[in-house]
């Protein structure tokens, strides 16, 4: 099989058909053999519905429905579980991506051997104030502090070779920072396309301006990952050390004081320093003891339920 299309969705009754229609005539037209995977995400509209009957009628079009809504992350991570394409498409259900997108796509991963391609939305028709200002600081952001030089994270267009979705975890809502999991993978060779962006043409926007505070916190949660997620001793064993250095330092010089300097001055207990030097080392000791307790966690492998289907059509 050349593509499979992963597509999660919320609530998008009135998009679906036209969606289907757009992406069997692309792969039709360019004689690809594909299977298209919608991942209902919790919707309450007729969504379901619609995805049973397209399957029906076209074996090509696969579903998966969740029991209630858990976010896209984990969406994402259940069609990625069962794309069987050499190549894997991800996109929305909202019509905002465009399905001519998808041989240029498929092509640099194929032809020019990328790993992933990410798109780019240069030209927008989403509000200034709520979403393109705060997209561009938090897309500012992400290159800083991850280093994969991409200028759009958040658009949901994108290709993979097929051993990058079947290596990365992608859960919580780390779905805006797949590319840096693909390269914390091993899978560097990562491009971008500027892609075009469609005005949205069915419902309303399913995200606020709480998804960007979300997107900063999970950088945050990606950065730590990525530099200590597999060495946490590294980070809290530096600090632990710091903090006890810096309580020994000040025992020490309480010592010195007391016993050489100023025998009959206040007693230790009684001065700053010995409140500074007590705070400092027990600090440091906790920060050793997390850094054991990390390395313990690390190793165990706890069995983690990121969903629960409820509905599934045409999967083996």
């Amino acid at each position: 099989m050349n593509i499979s299309v992963v597509i999660p969705l919320l609530n998008e009754d009135e998009s679906l058909n036209e969606l289907y229609d757009w992406i069997a005539t692309v792969m039709q037209s360019n004689r690809f053999s594909y299977e298209i995977i919608f991942i209902d995400d919790g919707s309450t509209d007729a969504s379901w519905d619609i995805i049973s009957k397209l399957s029906q009628t076209h074996p090509e079009v696969k579903g998966i429905r969740f029991l209630k809504n858990y976010g896209k992350s984990q969406a994402l991570h259940a069609g990625f579980e069962k794309a069987k394409g050499d190549v894997v498409i991800t996109m929305d259900a909202d019509l905002q991506d465009s399905p001519e997108e998808i041989p240029e796509l498929y092509n640099m991963i194929v032809n020019d051997k990328f790993d992933m391609v990410s798109g780019w939305k240069k030209k927008r028709y989403d509000s200034v104030i709520s979403k393109n200002l705060p997209s561009k600081l938090f897309n500012w952001a992400a290159r800083k502090t991850s280093g994969v030089k991409l200028h759009d994270f958040n658009c949901g267009l994108k290709s993979y070779n097929h051993e990058v979705v079947k290596h990365i975890d992608v859960n919580g809502e780390m779905h805006r920072y797949i590319p840096v999991l693909a390269k914390n993978a091993g899978f560097s060779n990562i491009g971008e396309k500027v892609v075009q962006h469609q005005a949205r043409k069915y419902g309303v926007t399913k995200f606020g301006i709480d998804r960007f505070i979300h997107g900063f916190l999970d950088l945050i949660t990606i950065w730590f990952l990525s530099r200590f997620g597999k060495r946490p001793m590294h980070l809290f064993g530096a600090l632990g050390g710091i903090m006890l250095t810096i309580g020994f330092i000040f025992s020490v010089y309480l010592g010195i004081d007391k016993m050489f300097l100023n025998p009959h001055g206040r007693l230790i207990t009684q001065r700053p320093q010995f409140y500074i030097a007590l705070t400092t080392m027990i600090i440091g000791t906790q920060f050793f003891v997390a850094g054991f307790l990390g390395e313990l966690i690390l190793r165990s492998k706890p069995n983690r339920n990121r969903y629960t289907i409820k509905n599934a059509i045409n999967l083996n």
